[in-house]
Formats: C-alpha cells, structure tokens, sequence
C-alpha cells in the first residue's frame, strides 16, 4: 500500500524543480517557462487523476485521486497566478482583454473556473452533493487540451507524444464509460 504521505511529496517535487530551474539554473525566460512547467503539471495530473480507475485493477490508487486532483489545481492556480501576476502585472483590464481577444487564453479560463467549483466542493460533504456536477473534469480536460496546442506557437516532438497520450486515455475513458453503460 503506497502511503499518502509518499504521494504528497512525489507531487511537490515539481514545485522544487520549478524553483531551482527559475531560482538557480536561471532558465532564460522565466515567465514562459513557468506557464509551461505549471500548466503542463497541472495537465498531467489531471489526466492521471481521471485516468486512475483504468488502472485500479492492477494497482489501485482511487483512494489518492482527491489529492492528486487537489495539486492539480495548486498548479493550474500557480499557472494562473503567474499570467495574473507577472504578466498582467495585476492589472484586472489586461486579464479581462487577454481573456476576450485571445481564444486560448478563456478557454484556459473556463477550465480554471470549473477547476476552482471543483476544488471548493471536493470535501465529503460538499463533493456528496455537488459530485454529478464533477463530471466537467471531461469538458476541462478537452479545453485545456485544445488551450494547451493553441498556446504552442509550434509543437515539439515531445508535446506530439503527449498530446497523444491524452487522446489515448480519452479513448480508454470513453470505451470504459461506454463498457460501464452496457452493463445497465
């Protein structure tokens, strides 16, 4: 049994890469490298919190996936804090303008919208009641995927890879919805 704990602290490791590269290998653009770094961690996990029941039966984690989602959104929301903060420089009228002129930047908002619905209901108590509203994760991550290829002025050979894994677990998501509606 993997202790949470041990999860906990394999999902903060980004976080410290994230400093030493800005703080100490001093990457060349910071700004975009944090948009990368935070936005493609906060993918990743939640592609992996999503796609945990594909994989319960050969090691089971689903006990871990409200944690695994709760980081996905510290890093979606250190993703947002770093366009708000050091690119609009806080300014509110520049958020609003980015977010209305450029397609990739509101659908990046909408997700982090639903993102902050989910994270606040993600208690037991709340999540008992509002948990049918927590199947947008679906819609947030086909936006984020779409907001993902639309921010990349050209994509990498790696990103081709990833953006193919992604299709690849919504296809397993969508046979395993499918597979669990036939049994009704």
């Amino acid at each position: 049994m993997i202790k949470t704990w041990s999860i906990f602290v394999v999902l903060l490791l980004p976080l410290f890469d994230l400093a030493f590269q800005v703080m100490v290998v001093e990457v060349t653009d910071p700004i975009k490298y944090i948009y990368t770094y935070t936005g493609t961690m906060a993918i990743i996990l939640l592609f992996t919190a999503t796609s945990l029941s594909l994989i319960k039966n050969k090691i089971n984690l689903i006990i871990h996936r409200r944690m695994i989602g709760l980081f996905a959104f510290f890093y979606a929301f250190l993703h947002f804090c770093n366009f708000y903060v050091f690119d609009a420089e806080l300014d509110v009228d520049f958020v609003v303008k980015e977010s209305l002129d450029k397609p990739f930047v509101y659908l990046g908002m909408i997700s982090f919208s639903i993102l902050i619905f989910m994270a606040v209901t993600s208690t037991r108590k709340l999540y008992r009641k509002f948990n049918k509203y927590h199947r947008f994760i679906y819609l947030v991550l086909i936006l984020i995927t779409i907001h993902f290829v639309m921010a990349q002025k050209a994509l990498s050979i790696a990103q081709w890879v990833y953006l193919l894994l992604i299709i690849i677990i919504i296809c397993f998501k969508i046979k395993q919805r499918k597979d669990l509606i036939s049994k009704y």
